[in-house]
């Protein structure tokens, strides 16, 4: 069986993860360019200061995309090469990449899905708060003003923010991640609702400015639960660990995504986090929940569950000599039956996978290649879950393979490869693997294959 005849077929990347080009062209500092100069952060103290040199190679880039056939490039915009400062003056030569690079995927057919934000928040307003400062909401809505007047011409396809948790809680809470703080939890719940209302300011924003009809959705990270069996309790209890709140913590999806969506927080949650809760205006909720067009979702992998005592959520106990990937995840392509079906039954809007892949040891071969079978097979098999959501009537209408080229993976580094095509670091050279070559046929059969 075929995908449905309108599915997109895309690849996805970060800004500061592959545009190197860091302290060029009037360019601003981010959180990640300080960050990264921390001795202890990264590993081997990798930085992004050239990363893909992205910022260069854009055109060679966009070819390669061209020749595996990519519909569609989801993308995020650098704020501080845009505003250096965070707000204020605009930086032209930064605005003018981004314009110049929409104009390289139009003429190759390539469609562009802007992120807005993928965490390099601008040094100078982390110097005024960051997050924390009530007025960041406002900073970013103007900063979406501008992006969207410049290239809203072209662009019809954009989400707000990526994965608010990641940048929430590894950046604030428990310091992996830039800017690199250990806060208390009500300034990590004050920090969390003030980029809710950010994501609503910017939405407004989209809908006011763009220059034609366009799309706009969120992409947080969807942690998933899959039932360890077909027993409607197991399904049950793992539909209550992906939204329930059965313990002190921040992985329950429902606090990252009911007040974008219901315009409310969940009711658990609140009682959970009632002593740390942060001001929230009365119209805090009404700003935050604006209408979206696309549920986007970042599902990696999974974790099974069993129904318990009361028919409450067990993790399943992982089995000794599971699949691991590089990055020692769980390989769990059933993540991507469980995870659309529970959030499109929660949420009610389309589904699009903006990010899914896996983290290979990639390597030149002697022949000159790059030969991933893994990485195809994990691909396969989560295809195959995908299109079994699909047959069973969740409405999914996109799936963007992180990423399309080996990058700087945060705190990481170099060390993880994700990349359908493989970057060479010290010549910039780039090489097809296997799996960039297979994922072509793919999008050519419209998924037959698989």
């Amino acid at each position: 069986m075929k995908f449905p005849q309108n599915f997109v077929w895309g690849a996805a990347t970060a800004a500061y993860q592959i545009e190197g080009a860091a302290h060029e062209d009037g360019k601003g500092l981010s959180v990640w360019d300080m960050f990264c100069h921390n001795a202890k952060a990264i590993f081997e103290q990798h930085t992004g200061n050239a990363a893909c040199d992205h910022y260069h190679r854009y055109p060679e880039d966009i070819q390669l995309m061209h020749r595996l056939g990519l519909q569609a490039y989801r993308f995020s915009i650098s704020w501080p090469r845009v505003l250096p400062a965070g707000t204020g003056v605009v930086n032209e030569k930064g605005l003018d990449f981004y314009d110049r690079l929409v104009d390289e995927l139009c003429a190759k057919g390539i469609e562009p899905y802007i992120t807005l934000f993928h965490w390099d928040f601008p040094y100078e307003l982390f110097k005024q708060g960051g997050w924390l400062n009530r007025s960041s909401p406002d900073w970013f809505a103007e900063y979406t003003k501008v992006v969207v007047e410049r290239l809203s011409d072209r662009v019809k396809h954009w989400f707000t923010l990526n994965e608010t948790h990641c940048y929430i809680y590894l950046g604030h809470l428990t310091g992996l991640h830039a800017p690199g703080l250990k806060l208390g939890i009500n300034d990590v719940l004050l920090a969390a609702h003030h980029t809710f209302l950010a994501h609503g300011k910017s939405v407004q924003m989209i809908r006011s400015y763009t220059k034609q009809p366009c799309l706009i959705g969120y992409a947080p990270v969807g942690f998933t639960s899959i039932p360890a069996s077909d027993l409607a309790t197991d399904i049950e209890a793992a539909r209550q660990a992906m939204f329930n709140f059965q313990g002190a913590g921040f992985g329950v999806n429902s606090w990252w995504m009911d007040p974008i969506f219901f315009g409310r927080y969940p009711e658990d949650g609140l009682k959970m986090f009632q002593q740390w809760l942060p001001p929230i205006g009365p119209e805090d909720l009404q700003t935050i929940c604006q209408p979206l067009d696309f549920f986007g979702v970042n599902i990696y992998h999974g974790t099974k569950v069993t129904a318990g005592p009361e028919g409450k959520p067990q993790p399943v106990i992982k089995e000794p000599g599971r699949p691991l990937t590089a990055y020692n995840w769980d390989v769990t392509p059933e993540a991507l039956y469980w995870g659309p079906r529970f959030f499109y039954e929660r949420y009610q809007k389309p589904i699009i996978i903006t990010e899914n892949g896996v983290s290979n040891i990639d390597v030149i071969s002697l022949d000159g290649a790059v030969h991933d079978p893994q990485r195809i097979d994990f691909t396969q098999r989560y295809l195959r879950e995908l299109r079994r959501s699909i047959v069973d009537g969740i409405d999914v209408r996109g799936y963007f393979h992180w990423s399309i080229m080996d990058n700087f993976e945060w705190n990481e580094g170099f060390k993880q490869r994700f990349g359908l095509i493989y970057v060479d670091y010290p010549t910039q050279k780039r090489i097809i693997k296997d799996s960039g070559l297979w994922y072509q046929k793919v999008i050519e059969s419209n998924g037959s294959i698989i």
